[in-house]
């Protein structure tokens, strides 16, 4: 999570049940290296021990806003001209009407009337709390100052109910944390499609010819394409993995429908990395009903190409094109046909025989090839890693198109 390392972050945490996932909250944001200060209400330390979040962040909390052993002259105010963004979570019914009313009357809020840093305000409480149109209200407020509200969600709350209420799961959060330190990254204002997964080309109702793609790699390149500040359409086959946050995805089963959305979505687009796995090959024709197994009857199924895609989107002006070859032989030799025959800028290639990386793993190891030859050997590394590597390489392209005269 590189745009995280260093980054100044303070955590708000207030007196709900679901202070817990504040600490692991705490505890991840500071595995990924960011420079974390908690502040808390009085209310959250009779949850959790303030002790708790100095044990997972290295840092002493800051609760009592008349503590004169503080090491910081005027806590809030420092914290406050420190941060890079406040995040408040969980946040209370009482500290969103404080927020939205500008009243200041313990840490977090007095943190968060004196900072100018985004602020990201995670919801926690009981559904009735939540629906109360005094709560609405002062959530619209908040909308309004341009402040980032996530969730809550939907699920089982303390009270034993099942509503909206519930506090946004931590892999959530630090996902609009990373798009809200991101904004201001060098890919802002650019527009990036990304494919991921499989597809799915229907023999019959139940079955279908598809691969092992998981679609990890398309997802990991659209979720750094957003931590580097990217308008992301991540159009994605068949998978299993949750929607990132902050990112327009579109869910498509067959090669067809992701060549209709990639052309759609690389209309205006800067940026295509084609990262799925499409089939090469479909059916010649869908059967209705389901086949039949018959014991004593092979069963032949005529398949033709599918679309290719890359070769549909063509050449434009202005649109890089990345691919992706998988390969279980001759690996740059079929990477280097690759990318003269489907005119790319880059080109990723990945040995698929590899058991410690490629399909349905969390890592790679692949070789960045561009037009002009230039080879580039990543060692194995998880996914986003590769996918920050690749971004760097198109970061390059951009700025040196930007530096070409105009004809």
């Amino acid at each position: 999570m590189y745009n995280l390392t260093d980054r100044n972050i303070v955590l708000g945490v207030t007196g709900s049940i679901a202070v817990y996932k504040a600490v692991d909250l705490a505890s991840k944001l500071t595995q990924a290296r960011a420079v974390l200060n908690t502040i808390m209400t009085p209310e959250a330390s009779k949850f959790v021990a303030p002790i708790t979040f100095q044990g997972v962040s290295g840092r002493r909390p800051y609760w009592d806003m008349w503590d004169a052993n503080n090491d910081l002259a005027e806590a809030h105010i420092a914290l406050a001209r420190q941060a890079e963004l406040l995040v408040i979570a969980p946040a209370t019914a009482t500290v969103i009407a404080r927020l939205a009313l500008g009243l200041a009357e313990e840490m977090v809020s007095l943190t968060a009337l004196a900072t100018r840093a985004p602020l990201m305000v995670c919801p926690a409480l009981d559904s009735q709390m939540f629906e109360h149109p005094a709560t609405q209200e002062h959530l619209d407020t908040l909308r309004s100052r341009g402040i980032q509200i996530v969730g809550p969600e939907e699920g089982r709350l303390a009270s034993g109910q099942v509503g909206r209420g519930r506090l946004s799961e931590v892999d959530t959060i630090i996902g609009w944390i990373r798009h809200v330190l991101g904004k201001d990254g060098d890919l802002a204002g650019k527009k990036v499609v990304v494919t991921a997964g499989g597809t799915h080309e229907a023999i019959d109702p139940v079955r279908f010819v598809g691969n092992s793609s998981s679609g990890k790699m398309g997802f990991a390149l659209a979720e750094a394409a957003r931590d580097r500040g990217a308008n992301v359409v991540l159009v994605s086959g068949p998978s299993a993995l949750p929607d990132p946050v902050a990112v327009e995805i579109v869910r498509v089963r067959r090669a067809a429908e992701m060549r209709d959305a990639v052309i759609a979505g690389c209309a205006d687009a800067d940026i295509l990395v084609m990262a799925a796995a499409v089939a090469d090959y479909q059916p010649a024709e869908t059967v209705r009903d389901k086949i039949k197994r018959r014991q004593s009857e092979t069963l032949s199924i005529p398949l033709v190409p599918t679309p290719d895609i890359l070769a549909e989107v063509g050449v434009r002006a202005g649109l890089i094109k990345v691919g992706f070859a998988a390969e279980s032989q001759d690996l740059l030799e079929n990477a280097r046909q690759k990318i003269e025959a489907k005119h790319l800028d880059l080109i990723v290639a990945n040995d698929i025989t590899a058991s410690d990386a490629g399909f349905a793993t969390d890592n790679n190891r692949v070789v960045i090839l561009d037009r002009g030859g230039r080879k580039e050997e990543l060692p194995l590394m998880p996914k986003y890693d590769v996918a920050w590597h690749i971004l760097d390489r198109i970061v390059s392209l951009l700025a040196g198109k930007k530096s070409q005269p105009e004809a």
